[in-house]
């Protein structure tokens, strides 16, 4: 099982724990990803009872918030500097995405790195862009919450393009269950989700000549945000993952971007490769930020699911938009 397996797996088992989805359903999709029975309980019983103390210890245990790349930073100077800190957020207060009304996007259909492969994408332009930014989606794919992305990206002046990674299993939309998308992306090399990644920025480049490149994703997305960076990709200018897990071993020295890595302090399964996200970042010497919401969960940005939270995602897109200000403007 790979890194990027086992949290998707792991994904269903806290989706169980916190009750948002039934025990049934989440054998179902445990079994879509590949796990026999006896394994699929045995992980949601692991869950069930020491997942909240997995998360607790992840945020709350020795060292947390004394480091100069994780933790809780306080005072006039939080969350401005080169380490981490635990970002302000407003109180929530309705379900209104953050950002500005998004332009419409159109899908496009453009070459893959190999020969006689063609990927999908949503593609929204404002008139005289800034920048351009690679959206990669969640583990269902290309959604309409992650085309919105693009276009609230778009109405900021960055031409956006939302890719879809499973174009070769004929795009998202071709599978009958969200479930069935997430167990198609955990069968996906990492090699082959890489490459299509890249072809993807080779779009960008196409669409947006002579401007710079960034990239931005979310949960999965911010898995494979840091797959991109890990990825010997110096193309990028900047980044912007979304609680999203680092890889196993990654080695950023191919990247010449400036990171802004984004988590939620109850995310404590993310939260877990934070110190590891920082010391990969400090031996590539790439310029970064690490900023941690307070009393928000994974997904925190997504306006459709559950755990969204206006406030932090306000506060979020704000520092996106600030960070793709300096790096890709």
């Amino acid at each position: 099982m790979t890194s990027f397996h086992r949290y998707l797996a792991e994904e269903v088992a806290v989706d169980h724990a916190e009750g948002l989805i039934p025990r049934r359903e989440a054998l179902h999709r445990l079994t879509l990803l590949g796990l026999a029975a006896p394994a699929a309980g045995a992980l949601l019983a692991a869950w069930n009872t020491g997942g909240e103390n997995a998360t607790t210890s992840a945020t709350t245990g020795p060292g947390a918030g004394t480091g100069t790349g994780t933790g809780i930073a306080t005072g006039p100077d939080a969350g401005t500097g080169p380490g981490a800190a635990m970002a302000s957020a407003a109180p929530s207060g309705g379900v209104s995405p953050a950002g500005p009304s998004p332009l419409p996007t159109e899908e496009i259909i453009f070459s893959g790195t190999e020969s006689g492969v063609t990927l999908r994408g949503a593609w929204a332009a404002p008139a005289q862009p800034r920048g351009a930014v690679l959206v990669i989606h969640e583990n269902r794919g290309l959604t309409d919450h992650i085309r919105s992305i693009a276009g609230r990206l778009a109405a900021d002046g960055y031409c956006a393009l939302a890719v879809d990674l499973l174009s070769r299993e004929g795009g998202t939309a071709s599978f009958e269950e969200p479930a069935q998308a997430t167990a198609a992306l955990g069968a996906i090399s990492p090699e082959r989700l890489a490459s299509d990644m890249k072809a993807a920025l080779g779009e960008l480049e196409r669409g947006a000549p002579g401007k710079r490149l960034g990239v931005t994703g979310f949960c999965f997305g911010g898995a494979m945000t840091w797959l991109l960076l890990a990825s010997d990709e110096p193309r990028l200018s900047a980044a912007v993952p979304f609680y999203g897990p680092l890889p196993d071993d990654a080695d950023l020295s191919g990247s010449r971007a400036a990171v802004l890595a984004i988590y939620a302090e109850r995310d404590g399964r993310v939260n877990a490769t934070r110190d590891e996200a920082r010391t990969a970042l400090e031996r590539a010497g790439l310029e970064h930020e690490i900023v941690t919401f307070p009393g928000v969960d994974h997904a925190f940005f997504n306006d459709t699911g559950p755990r969204y939270d206006a406030g932090a995602a306000t506060g979020a897109y704000r520092r996106l938009l600030d960070w793709f200000g300096r790096h890709l403007a």
